[in-house]
């Protein structure tokens, strides 16, 4: 079994201390997010467990305690974007971040760090000159520390999305446009020696050198454990994504970070009642009398 920590929030940042703790238990609690009394217990014994895959914008709490995860092969997704406290509010200063994902490279290796420049936006501060050129510039900076970037444009029809992103002023991107951006960051890509794949998006970029991305990847994972891992595309994803099927162990409403461009965070008032008790097998709240908990069965 694969598990996926988490595409709903962003545990390395802010529930590590939590994250250790089912480590240690063995085990894990994922309320349904359609059904709120469906629980799966779902298993994290080291010898039911293939990998991990982690998606953060701040590992740093984590970073401390991959000690405790020797047991365990895993990689990470890790977003680093040019965008200011404007649309990326709670994350430290970006030179802060860049250094993290370089001390995160130097602990377990370029090719199991891959960095996330998405999504990508438009608006009057953010253009299109000013992606070329930070881009750029970060992969400039990573181009020792990691192997591939993935690139994405923002999904304004994305759940959660359309009533984050009021307060952006977003320009029009017609795909002609965002054609000429991905061609000049493929082109920056390989020159820094990049591999770049785009998520789940519709348009075929593969013409220029832009390949569809697996971000839970069964070829990276085959390598990275020296095994064949089976190739099942998750049903549960969109129909452009190309990961494979992974337990994700998250919940949605609980990123602190509260990015403005958030599918995850698509309920304000709840953010801030959701809370976590490193103790407990749930990420959030506890169990209760009339909750029906069931075995997530393995693959």
């Amino acid at each position: 079994m694969i598990i996926s920590a988490s595409r709903r929030t962003d545990i390395p940042a802010y529930y590590a201390d939590w994250f250790c703790n089912r480590i240690k238990a063995g085990y894990v609690l994922v309320r349904n997010p359609m059904n709120f009394r469906q629980v799966s217990r779902i298993t994290l014994s080291a010898e039911e467990i293939d990998a991990i895959v982690f998606w953060t914008k701040n590992p740093q709490p984590l970073i401390e305690r991959l000690g405790e995860l020797s047991q365990y092969m895993y990689y990470f997704q890790f977003t680093l974007t040019p965008y200011g406290r404007d649309i990326e509010p709670n994350l430290p200063q970006k030179p802060q971040v860049l250094q993290t994902f370089k001390r995160l490279a130097e602990e377990i290796g370029p090719e199991r760090v891959l960095w996330r420049y998405d999504p990508i936006l438009l608006n009057e501060k953010y253009s299109q000159e000013y992606h070329i050129h930070a881009f750029g510039k970060i992969a400039e900076e990573l181009r020792n520390h990691t192997k591939k970037v993935t690139i994405s444009f923002i999904d304004a029809n994305y759940r959660g999305v359309k009533s984050n992103i009021k307060t952006l002023a977003l320009q029009d991107f017609p795909q002609e446009n965002k054609l000429k951006l991905s061609a000049q960051l493929a082109k920056i890509a390989h020159e820094n020696k990049l591999e770049i794949s785009a998520c789940a998006e519709e348009m075929d970029l593969q013409p220029l050198g832009i390949t569809r991305a697996r971000c839970i990847d069964d070829r990276l994972l085959s390598k990275l454990l020296n095994q064949q891992m089976p190739t099942n595309k998750d049903k549960n994803q969109r129909q452009e994504c190309g990961c494979i099927t992974a337990a994700d162990i998250g919940a949605y409403n609980t990123c602190r970070t509260n990015c403005r461009y958030c599918y995850a965070n698509y309920n304000s008032s709840a953010i801030d009642g959701n809370i976590n008790n490193p103790e407990s097998p749930l990420l959030i709240g506890d169990i209760n009398e009339d909750d029906k908990i069931s075995e997530r069965r393995k693959r």
